[in-house]
């Protein structure tokens, strides 16, 4: 947003839900979410600066009825085991939403959401393996909004491996690439711009790993929002309309 304007960032973070539903040790590593957890971490860093909400799936119109989605100037997505449960007509919303100017940041196993795949127009697919590895994220755009104020490398202890090839549209930005133990490496923050929005990748967060209370991913998170963030108001959908001739007349060079 404007940093003359004073109204706060409106922030909606959208999660699952679903495992911390089913799986004690999600539930002991995230006691408020996995959302809460990047809900936190956006208003630690953010402050004052930005409005902070939580949905999840589960819950009526699956977190994102038109009263949320139309008043959020920055939407973080995190999914993994429930991606076809999300309504088509939702993820075309959102489509929509970002295409005018909303920010998005798609967060670990939400690469193969249909949000981003409809954005990215791949399969998204990669390399996958957990086994508790150890990431480094080396900034390879230090000049980046988006890398401001982490070290690099950023040490993840464990984590799920994330590896080359991943089928994706050459990023518009490359802000870090991570390697792990095994050797792999993986483009593992991107930026993107559709339409009028902005879009960022960011890998690490898988839920068997307290990724998301890492003190360096969290402030990875909040850049990640103050960057996506439209400036200014929402300039709607980009239009299609006709023409008509205006001061400059080519064929007037014609003769």
């Amino acid at each position: 947003m404007d940093p003359s304007t004073a109204r706060p960032l409106q922030v909606t973070v959208w999660g699952e839900g679903r495992h911390e539903q089913t799986e004690p040790g999600v539930a002991r590593r995230y006691p408020d979410g996995m959302h809460g957890a990047v809900a936190n971490a956006i208003r630690q860093h953010l402050g004052e600066g930005a409005r902070v909400r939580t949905a999840v799936l589960d819950d009526p119109d699956q977190g994102l009825p038109a009263s949320v989605l139309d008043t959020t100037d920055v939407l973080t997505w995190w999914g993994h085991c429930a991606h076809d449960e999300v309504d088509d007509a939702l993820a075309e919303r959102v489509h929509a939403r970002v295409l005018a100017g909303m920010g998005l940041v798609v967060l670990h196993s939400a690469h193969h959401s249909k949000i981003f795949k409809r954005l990215m127009g791949t399969t998204c697919n990669l390399l996958w393996r957990n086994e508790g590895d150890r990431e480094l994220v080396w900034t390879v755009d230090p000049s980046h909004p988006i890398a401001a104020g982490v070290p690099n490398p950023i040490v993840i202890p464990e984590q799920e491996m994330y590896g080359e090839y991943f089928d994706i549209p050459a990023p518009d930005e490359l802000v870090f690439v991570s390697s792990f133990t095994g050797g792999e490496v993986f483009r593992s923050g991107c930026t993107f711009r559709r339409g009028h929005g902005k879009v960022v990748y960011f890998s690490p967060g898988d839920q068997d790993y307290p990724v998301y209370h890492h003190p360096d991913v969290r402030r990875v998170l909040a850049n990640s929002v103050a960057w996506s963030a439209p400036r200014g108001e929402l300039r709607g959908l980009p239009p299609v309309d006709f023409a008509a001739t205006g001061w400059f007349e080519p064929r007037a060079f014609l003769g």
